[in-house]
């Protein structure tokens, strides 16, 4: 029995001995590698993650990108589409005139002036503008353009004299500049 005393009184020691003891540089290691998995661990988790996003960034742009191009070419291909409604009655005037087999002088005025107000009112629910400059109104070169110059007495240099041909604008936009004569200022 004493053996057996020794033993575990010695079992006692290595015990005491082992828990005061300064750990090895083995268990030091074992405790950095597991501190260390744990927040590469995490840092995996976060590239997986932010690449899942980029990811889905590239598709949803690639999908706004191929939305974008179809309504584009829907535009071109269906832009003029209430122009050319507005158009229609008018070409059906026109031909409802050409068709009169006889008729009056008044009447084919009168039916002109019933299409050209028609035209007219495609033009105004279309945004599509005259540009006619009055005499004396001043020479802009962004919406006029200038056949020739002339001296005049009446009118101030860089001014209008004569409108030749009405321009166009559409939503602003300059479709066909008024052609005009301007005057060069007074002749000596």
């Amino acid at each position: 029995m004493e053996y057996v005393m020794s033993e575990s009184h010695e079992n006692t020691e290595n015990k005491e001995e082992i828990l005061n003891a300064e750990p090895s540089q083995e268990v030091v290691e074992q405790v950095d590698v597991e501190e260390a998995v744990d927040p590469l661990h995490e840092l995996e988790e976060k590239v997986a993650q932010y690449h899942d996003q980029l990811l889905r960034a590239h598709a949803e742009m690639e999908n706004l990108r191929k939305r974008t191009h179809e309504e584009v070419v829907k535009a071109r291909k269906f832009g003029t589409e209430s122009f050319a409604e507005s158009l229609i009655p008018v070409k059906d005037s026109l031909e409802a005139a050409l068709n009169q087999k006889e008729q009056s002088l008044e009447s084919l005025v009168s039916g002109v002036e019933t299409t050209l107000k028609q035209l007219e009112s495609a033009f105004e629910r279309n945004q599509l503008k005259e540009i006619k400059p009055e005499v004396g109104e001043k020479f802009n070169p962004h919406v006029h353009q200038a056949i020739s110059s002339i001296a005049s007495e009446q009118v101030e240099a860089n001014a209008v004299i004569e409108c030749l041909q009405k321009g166009y604008t559409i939503a602003d936009r300059v479709l066909r500049p008024a052609l005009v004569i301007v005057s060069a200022g007074k002749s000596e």
